[in-house]
């Protein structure tokens, strides 16, 4: 009995994980994140929908040396995989909670623009620095964003007009428009800093599940880094935060 009722606990849980990651397609979103989730959450929660089969299928395939030996690989794999996603989380944790304790200057990443308007990801880190530059008015800003092919400005105009609409002095925002990517966006305001000289150490808002590449990519440059973390939308957490594995163990082999 207590068996059956943890094989129906565990599938409610990779029920539960197959949802979160299977809701951002609903909004266009697919990337390596969702994929993997899908697939492994997919894999486990049939697996544990019909337990006997599942038995029976491992059961045959070790029945032979080559089944045994493929299966240990794939076991092997599979918990090597789960313990460095766990390491990795770990370091995204410890980054995202990595506050200023000085002043420093703001580098806000970009994120989608949709039309003349950030995305809601994008305002979310907006509305983080627009917060925390109100509570220290004599702090910079680096808007960090180039344009896509399918936005209609860059994303650094789309948040420098969106922080002076709320209020925040254009004396204090310099534009940063030509980075298409982290380490783009953290190099190029690096630029910036030195050419205006700003505060060498910078505050980075982005996503908290990005902090930690980020701050690598700033490491790279010799820069001391702090990190203010957006609230990410619950349901884009899991998909974004298995792809951010991806993008670290990428930047770390290559």
């Amino acid at each position: 009995m207590k068996s059956k009722k943890m094989t129906v606990i565990l599938f409610l849980i990779f029920l539960t994980m197959l949802v979160f990651f299977f809701l951002p397609l609903q909004f266009g979103i697919i990337n390596i994140g969702n994929i993997t989730g899908t697939l492994i959450s997919g894999l486990f929660a049939v697996a544990f929908l019909f337990p006997n089969k599942s038995r029976e299928l491992i059961q045959r395939l070790c029945s032979t040396s080559c089944g045994k030996t493929v299966f240990a690989v794939a076991g092997g794999l599979f918990a090597l995989c789960l313990l460095i996603a766990i390491v990795i989380s770990g370091f995204m944790i410890k980054e995202m909670n990595d506050k200023p304790k000085t002043d420093t200057t703001v580098v806000v990443l970009g994120c989608q623009v949709r039309g003349t308007d950030p995305s809601l990801m994008l305002r979310r880190r907006l509305n983080t620095a627009y917060d925390y530059l109100v509570e220290h008015e004599n702090i910079k800003v680096i808007v960090s964003g180039g344009q896509g092919e399918d936005e209609t400005i860059s994303e650094a105009q789309c948040m420098y007009d969106y922080l002076v609409a709320k209020g925040i002095s254009s004396d204090r925002i310099y534009i940063e428009d030509k980075s298409i990517n982290t380490s783009e966006n953290i190099a190029f305001s690096k630029q910036i800093i030195e050419k205006e000289n700003l505060c060498p150490d910078i505050t980075i808002v982005t996503d908290g599940f990005h902090q930690l590449r980020a701050d690598m990519f700033a490491k790279e440059q010799g820069i001391k880094s702090y990190n203010l973390s957006a609230n990410t939308p619950f349901y884009l957490v899991p998909t974004y935060w298995v792809r951010e594995w991806f993008g670290i163990i990428y930047y770390k082999i290559f």
